[in-house]
């Protein structure tokens, strides 16, 4: 059973009409960027745990040393700061989370980590998303990840832990700890503890819902998204059973994609994350999962429902409210935290497809600013130099010494190693050690510089990768961008800078001093 449902709705609906007033009132003209062009559509694409040096490897296994990334062909580059803020507080944490730094970009505000759509405070506050519908802007939100995940779930809900995706209510999601290990009271504002999945369905932010998570969902949200006009694709159970399975949902497939022309569209294409890409290509023919779209698909996709739905919106004309579309490649930062090097390639490609299908529009729409970063860096990707990698706990132990300033020289060091695991590094993690599970040796691939002879895994490929660990970083990530007012992401920012210059962009004035 659900808990809290009916007094929920309630709150909804008046979420709704108060951002409303708010942005409505910001885009009463067309906005312009650098030169006068007009400002009609932004796409925002997020690399999820994509670091500064996952780009890089991406472009040497994919291009060479030479190529480039889709995504480093957009002429505005920058950085961005990530950190979150701890709870109740604006003291710093230097490492976020990916509900915290999505907060931080659709909101404009520090948070703490697992928050989603609140400040450090755990006060409501409005998001791009919402500001943008209210506008009349068309809206759209991707992801290979579960659509209730944090990074989606940010634009367009608001909950006090991100673990409140649903289907059902427990204070174990929704409700934070207090320092006694008992759960905080519930709040007054009771979306803020309504699973992710009964906001989404029933509060109508986002026209064009695409990626996983169909068993966060159902059948009482099907039938309120098809209540408000929506396409479901696939369906969401079966009313007569108390919990949804395998057998009683149905998930969208790419078909029902592409028949599609609805306005509004929700299509859930897994139960839970998307298939990785590599996984996918090494299914049968006949596996179900060959059935869902590349984020590369449903970039087009949505970008081509949003683009009917603006020329709908003023009767056919070509100038009018264009649309706001985020889009997510999840699986950079799930197989980072897995140390799979090789599958973290594979999504890193997927991402730059979907980033090249965004600019390719925007090439030939001429009007539309294209924004592509990362919420945090993960697992502290590394690329060493061709058979170098040194256990370094395990070879010596580490010690603070420098025979050439002996100035240098201090504690901290150790008189012994420390490792645990000696053997853990031998062998190439996907070559001869890759049977061995505490093996975090290099992992090695082959790029389009090296000999045709040269294999994945063995010790001629060039590009050797490690990982630090299987965390979140606290360091910058890149940004690019292109079209009007990208110029403005060309610099060193921090990631709440980021909802500054997207709703300047979109509303033509500066956003309102939270």
């Amino acid at each position: 059973m659900r808990g809290r449902p009916v007094k929920v709705l309630t709150v909804l609906a008046v979420t709704g009409t108060l951002a409303a007033g708010t942005a409505v009132a910001a885009n009463s003209a067309p906005q312009r960027g650098t030169g006068g062009t007009e400002i009609r559509n932004v796409i925002y694409l997020v690399g999820d745990g994509m670091g500064r040096t996952h780009v890089t490897a991406g472009r040497d296994r994919f291009y060479g040393a030479e190529g480039k990334l889709n995504m480093e062909r957009l002429p505005y580059t920058g950085a961005v700061a990530t950190y979150a803020v701890e709870k109740d507080s604006d003291k710093p944490a230097l490492v976020t989370d990916s509900a915290s730094s999505a907060t931080a970009w659709a909101s404009g505000v520090k948070t703490y980590n697992a928050a989603i759509g609140v400040d450090s405070y755990e006060k409501r506050v409005v998001t791009m998303m919402e500001q943008a519908k209210a506008a009349g802007f068309a809206t759209g939100n991707v992801s290979t990840a579960e659509i209730t995940d944090a990074t989606p779930a940010a634009q367009v809900s608001h909950a006090l832990l991100r673990g409140c995706q649903g289907p059902v209510y427990s204070d174990a999601a929704c409700l934070p700890k207090k320092d006694d290990g008992s759960y905080e009271t519930p709040p007054k504002d009771k979306t803020l503890i309504t699973p992710i999945a009964q906001q989404i369905a029933r509060n109508g932010t986002a026209d064009v819902i695409l990626g996983g998570g169909l068993a966060r969902f159902q059948p009482d949200d099907q039938k309120a998204l098809k209540a408000q006009g929506y396409d479901v694709l696939g369906s969401f159970g079966d009313p007569k059973l108390a919990a949804q399975t395998a057998d009683s949902q149905q998930v969208a497939t790419r078909s029902d994609l592409e028949k599609t022309r609805a306005k509004k569209v929700i299509g859930l294409f897994n139960r839970g994350n998307l298939t990785v890409e590599q996984a996918k290509a090494g299914l049968g023919a006949g596996a179900p999962q060959k059935q869902e779209p590349t984020l590369a698909e449903m970039t087009r996709k949505s970008i081509s429902l949003l683009t009917d739905a603006q020329r709908a919106q003023v009767k056919g004309k070509p100038k009018g409210k264009g649309f706001f579309l985020q889009i997510e490649g999840a699986q950079i930062d799930k197989r980072s935290h897995a140390n799979d090097a090789s599958q973290t390639l594979g999504e890193i490609k997927a991402f730059d497809d979907a980033v090249k299908a965004a600019h390719d529009f925007a090439k030939k729409d001429g009007h539309t600013l294209v924004v592509v970063t990362a919420d945090h860096e993960c697992a502290g990707f590394n690329i060493i130099e061709k058979g170098s990698y040194v256990n370094a706990e395990a070879a010596a132990p580490p010690a603070n010494a420098d025979s050439g300033n002996t100035a240098n020289n201090s504690t901290p060091s150790r008189s012994a190693s420390g490792a645990k695991d000696p053997v853990r590094s031998s062998g190439i993690a996907n070559g001869s050690g890759a049977g061995d599970a505490k093996n975090f040796g290099p992992a090695t691939f082959r790029t389009p510089d090296d000999p045709k002879n040269v294999k994945d895994g063995s010790p001629d490929a060039s590009l050797w990768l490690t990982y630090l660990s299987g965390n979140h970083t606290g360091a910058d990530v890149p940004i690019y961008a292109y079209g009007p007012n990208g110029a403005a992401f060309a610099a060193s920012q921090n990631n709440t800078e980021l909802y500054g210059k997207l709703y300047r962009s979109l509303f033509g004035k500066a956003a309102p001093r939270r």
